[in-house]
């Protein structure tokens, strides 16, 4: 069962430490797997990534790219009821992120010069969504429309088919629905391959985003500089500070929400209430015998798990700064109080009403979040994250003459001689 640690200023760093090098480590043997699948599709194209789809997901289909009125027939076998919910959460989306677009910007000074930043969305994105046993439609929405947004131009999508070579109709439901353009049936480190090179039928991106397996994910690591890539995401995980009033049953239902996903998620309670501690410890127990994915979410529990009971709420908040979570509830309370204190998170979930899979799925900020620490300084996806910047400058004969010995000396200090000669040649 999960452990019980009393805050001493020792042993819940320890426990960091662990997290930190589980959040590290990875599996050596993969990445000559990956590379050796990487170079094939480079130098192979389709026949490679047709050949690793029959090889790795069982049968390929006679068609790589999904048509449109394939498309149209794999929605109308959809649930009218998902459909309508997939809509709604694509609204709130939309709304959030609509919120974060940027604007390109001029500024003229009194000399006639002229500078300023054009902001524009990238050209091709890539988003790979998995579609065996992890099919997460949720991502498709996450990915693809804030892409929208930011004005990228084109949209790939590429996800593997189901054992008997067909897609799953709820992904291509959710990518029609978020605005992806081109939809790919093939997964693997194949597909993040195809997407980075480019085949004879897909093309090739300027960035790949999307959850997936170790394989995917070394696949993005490897090709990172080719292409650019979202992030390296590590095991999920979910921190909950709580103070005496925190609900013991919603506590203990969080944590497991996280813990479900796999044996490595990581959930963690922080409180400075022995009682609440014990209660909801009690709860775990009793609730995750109802669940079906209890084997995985003891496992997890029990090696990833921590309830760690500190002197004080400010010594909650320190700790959860210090550990950086992905998901970060505020079971308080007065959960607004903390907003300004909580530095480090990906997303924070406020109040005993805001549970973390309602960012999940449907609130409408981002659940494609830093892991393993990395919200000290990484962000959540973004709009930004589909953005490219240009700056731009124009100076007159007479502006540029005025600041041109500043600019030699510059170089010239530098000992870029041929720097200083490009200003020196147009007044000499």
């Amino acid at each position: 069962m999960i452990t019980t640690v009393i805050a001493d200023g020792k042993k819940e760093y320890e426990f960091i430490e662990f997290l930190k090098q589980r959040a590290q480590s990875s599996d050596k043997n993969v990445i000559p797997v990956v590379s050796e699948i990487l170079e094939n599709v480079r130098t192979g194209g389709d026949a490679a990534v047709r050949d690793y789809t029959i090889k790795f997901d069982g049968k390929a289909p006679a068609h790589a790219e999904i048509s449109a009125d394939e498309i149209d027939a794999l929605i109308a076998s959809c649930d009218p009821d998902y459909l309508e919910t997939v809509k709604k959460a694509a609204a709130n989306i939309a709304d959030f992120h609509q919120r974060q677009v940027q604007q390109s910007w001029l500024t003229t000074k009194p000399n006639g010069v002229m500078m300023g930043q054009r902001v524009r969305g990238l050209g091709r994105v890539g988003i790979y969504v998995p579609g065996g046993t992890a099919a997460y439609p949720s991502s498709v929405l996450m990915n693809a429309i804030p892409a929208k947004i930011a004005g990228v131009q084109e949209i790939i999508m590429c996800t593997p088919p189901r054992k008997d070579g067909t897609p799953n109709p709820n992904i291509i439901a959710a990518a029609k629905i978020a605005g992806v353009d081109r939809i790919f049936l093939m997964g693997g480190a194949q597909a993040v391959a195809a997407l980075a090179y480019g085949t004879e039928t897909v093309p090739k991106v300027d960035k790949i985003v999307g959850p997936g397996n170790i394989f995917v994910a070394t696949a993005k690591k490897l090709l990172y500089g080719t292409v650019d890539i979202d992030m390296i995401a590590g095991p999920s995980e979910i921190l909950i500070v709580a103070d005496h009033t925190a609900d013991p049953r919603f506590l203990a239902a969080d944590m497991m929400s996280q813990a479900e996903h796999d044996r490595l998620a990581s959930a963690i309670l922080l409180t400075d209430s022995a009682s609440l501690a014990e209660q909801t410890k009690a709860e775990l127990t009793r609730q995750m015998a109802t669940l079906e994915r209890k084997e995985i979410i003891a496992s997890s529990l029990d090696n990833f798990g921590a309830i760690i009971v500190c002197s004080d709420i400010s010594q909650v908040i320190d700790f959860a700064n210090e550990l950086s979570p992905e998901h970060l509830e505020v079971c308080c309370a007065d959960p607004m109080e903390y907003v300004g204190k909580l530095d480090n998170a990906g997303s924070v979930f406020l109040g005993n009403y805001s549970p973390e899979p309602l960012g999940d799925y449907f609130a409408g900020p981002n659940h494609v979040l830093p892991t393993g620490g990395t919200a000290r300084f990484f962000s959540p996806l973004s709009v930004d994250s589909f953005i490219k910047k240009s700056s731009f400058i124009y100076y007159t004969e007479d502006a540029l003459r005025a600041d041109a010995q500043d600019v030699v000396r510059f170089a010239e200090t530098e000992g870029l001689t041929a720097h200083a000669n490009s200003i020196k040649v147009r007044f000499s």
